[in-house]
């Protein structure tokens, strides 16, 4: 039996995206306290695998996940699903929207639903939990007025909803991502994501300098975000996450000239990428080049045989018998 951890309690986001998940059917569910003890306990040896919220449409990455992929021993990424996400404000029975003096959420719930609280509940205090989940176990103990968490936490609670869909963005989707200790990662397909991190000497270009290297292979940067490198100052992690598998022969030269120009680069895995819930569907375009079906059609001199007939052409400069 596999071993599953998320980010806990039950009822959490996380929970809710790990039980779409086939793996979860009859394996042992692990839930934390925080995101980076369900890596901790891949790390360990105590979990399989963990399933942690790495971005969401609305705030971005997710710092602590971010942090934690880049810390030893290595992890990689094998798999990603994404999650609509719906917010509620919940209370114990009899409670009136004008009883609330406090409320709790993740950061990452208050954050969607701000400007909601400001605007309902201005005089109450919000207070950051765990999870969304965990705010509602507070609520439930008597520690809180209310929480803003995921509906299926009112049930189990014992909580009673005041207000549904009070997220100020209500397209909001989190992607989570399965992770466990290196190994080869999952075949290519046609709709691939390759992850790394890489840390570059502060000069100029420096950055400039990885950006180049995916554009001159066609590859699609779809995210980049800098995390500050822990007791190093004015050094950053830069996280990137690209179309295209590490397999296929673009990806892996741009994984090697990273490799080679920069300080430190760390591959967090090649997996298939998941479709928005509600938003995308296969055979769509939602970005450029031409889709047919899950089929990205290379351009531009990118396609395997291109790389290669030039690895060929090549190898026979060098040996002198092509010029």
């Amino acid at each position: 039996m596999s071993r599953l951890a998320f980010l806990g309690p039950r009822a959490t986001f996380a929970h809710q995206a790990l039980l779409r998940l086939p793996e979860s059917q009859g394996a042992e569910l692990l839930p934390c306290t925080t995101t980076t003890g369900a890596l901790t306990a891949v790390r360990k040896g105590e979990a399989d695998a963990a399933l942690v919220p790495i971005e969401n449409s609305v705030e971005g990455g997710v710092p602590s996940v971010l942090d934690a992929l880049v810390v030893d021993p290595p992890l990689v990424i094998a798999k990603e699903t994404q999650l609509a996400v719906r917010f509620a404000l919940m209370a114990r029975p009899g409670t009136a929207l004008a009883d609330i003096r406090s409320v709790a959420s993740h950061p990452h719930g208050e954050a969607q639903t701000r400007h909601w609280l400001a605007a309902n509940l201005p005089e109450a205090a919000v207070l950051m939990s765990s999870s969304t989940a965990e705010a509602a176990a507070q609520v439930s103990r008597g520690e809180l007025d209310a929480s803003v968490s995921a509906p299926v936490a009112a049930n189990v609670h014992g909580l009673e909803i005041l207000a549904d869909d009070i997220a100020d963005n209500a397209a909001a989707v989190t992607r989570f991502v399965v992770v466990r200790p290196p190994g080869p990662p999952p075949a290519p397909t046609a709709l691939d994501r390759t992850t790394l991190a890489a840390t570059t000497e502060n000069r100029p270009g420096a950055l400039l300098g990885i950006l180049t290297e995916l554009a001159v292979r066609g590859i699609d940067l779809t995210r980049i975000e800098s995390r500050p490198i822990k007791g190093r100052r004015d050094e950053y992690w830069f996280h990137l996450d690209c179309t295209g598998h590490v397999a296929q022969p673009a990806m892996g030269e741009a994984v090697a000239a990273l490799h080679r120009r920069c300080v430190r680069v760390r591959y967090l895995g090649s997996y298939p990428r998941s479709a928005a819930p509600e938003t995308e569907q296969p055979g769509v375009n939602s970005g450029s080049g031409k889709r047919t079906g899950l089929v990205t059609e290379p351009v531009n001199g990118y396609a395997a045989d291109r790389f290669a007939e030039a690895a060929a052409w090549l190898a026979g400069v060098r040996a002198g018998t092509m010029a």
